[in-house]
């Protein structure tokens, strides 16, 4: 039995590396990291994970998957040490050039760059797991690889095209804050895709998928009734929000409010929070340059809030600013606590906090 973490890239490639691996493990611990600092800080988080499962389960094999994201030599090095403390197998499957010199170094390091991810996995799989002996995925693997290598001579270009519209518009749940709902869903749009290309004539099927679309992920944000797609997706941010709130909860001037970050669509899914949600005083959504949008049910006057944070105002229930010298992080703690602490400097509470420690000591 093995436990796998599978880190992979936010583009179709990345995902449809896990939409393979899902239904291979079946149950798997995803994550997804863009370029940059962002893949070290997922690496380190699969490490943590890695450990509590065995410690959990220590006869179980751990096995830490990366596809389509190329590690650098210093990167491998620190990898490789860390999981052999676990212990935990690595392999990782990409198709980046840049990742050459690295590929040559490590064992574990698979590097082809005549196929992509997607399908490096899907044959990998093949070859080590018995996987897909149907061949049902074969169409959807050539249409990822048409579009992500760029072969328009295929016959699955089109169709890969309209995928990757798919994925790059698949925005309405954002993957920092909630990073399985999000996962959950571009792997629901990736898995009817595949179904369309068993039901039509190829060439047929990019119009039939493009059309599609939009009744592919209302289907997803249904819960309860039918909707517009905007409010089922207000209903469904609103139902993750209230799950998670304690994690996202901020304060300011002793008032309980809720940190979101890129969630969007303020007006809509800040009021319906605040509905669901009465003890709450305030509704903030930070962007990733540091604009917020603020929103009250007659408990808070944002407008001054606003002003008093972010140089900004509005109105009592409606208002927005912007935080001086933001920081962006893709870690959504490391960001609450941050922007926790500027509320706190600029509201007076971290003086009057330190105050009060100075007249305690003097006492």
């Amino acid at each position: 039995m093995q436990t796998i973490l599978h880190l992979s890239h936010i583009d179709l490639d990345g995902y449809g590396c896990q939409y393979l691996t899902q239904q291979c493990f079946g149950d798997l611990h995803g994550y997804n990291a863009n370029y940059g600092p962002e893949v070290t800080a997922r690496l380190d988080a699969m490490l943590q994970r890695a450990k509590e499962e065995k410690l959990a389960r220590p006869e179980r094999e751990i096995l830490l998957l990366v596809t389509d994201l190329n590690l650098t030599t210093k990167e491998c090095n620190w990898l490789e040490r860390e999981a052999m403390q676990v212990p935990a197998k690595i392999q990782l499957l990409d198709h980046h050039g840049t990742g050459a010199s690295a590929a040559e170094r490590f064992a574990w390091y698979l590097l082809d760059t005549g196929r992509c991810a997607t399908k490096i996995t899907y044959d990998w799989l093949r070859k080590h797991y018995a996987f897909d002996p149907e061949g049902r995925n074969e169409k959807i693997v050539e249409a990822i690889d048409a579009i992500d290598i760029w072969k328009n001579d295929s016959p699955y270009f089109e169709y890969g095209k309209v995928l990757l519209g798919m994925i790059s518009g698949a925005r309405e749940i954002n993957r920092i804050l909630f990073p399985e709902a999000d996962r959950a869903y571009k792997l629901s749009l990736i898995d009817r895709a595949r179904r369309i290309l068993d039901e039509v004539p190829l060439e047929e099927a990019p119009i039939v998928l493009d059309e599609a679309l939009h009744g592919s992920k209302k289907s997803f944000f249904l819960l309860e009734r039918n909707d517009t797609k905007d409010n089922l997706v207000a209903d469904y941010v609103t139902r993750l929000l209230s799950a998670d709130r304690e994690r996202m909860t901020i304060d300011y001037r002793g008032y309980k409010g809720i940190l979101g970050y890129n969630v969007g669509s303020a007006s809509l899914i800040g009021n319906a929070f605040l509905l669901a949600n009465p003890d709450y005083d305030f509704y903030m959504d930070v962007n990733s340059r540091g604009n917020f949008s603020l929103r009250s049910n007659d408990k808070l006057d944002v407008s001054a809030m606003a002003a008093e944070i972010g140089n900004g105002g509005g109105h009592p229930n409606a208002s927005g600013g912007k935080i001086e010298n933001y920081k962006d992080s893709f870690v959504y703690e490391t960001l609450r606590d941050s922007i926790q602490r500027y509320i706190d400097e600029k509201s007076g509470k971290a003086e009057e906090g330190e105050n009060g420690a100075r007249k305690e000591a003097d006492a």
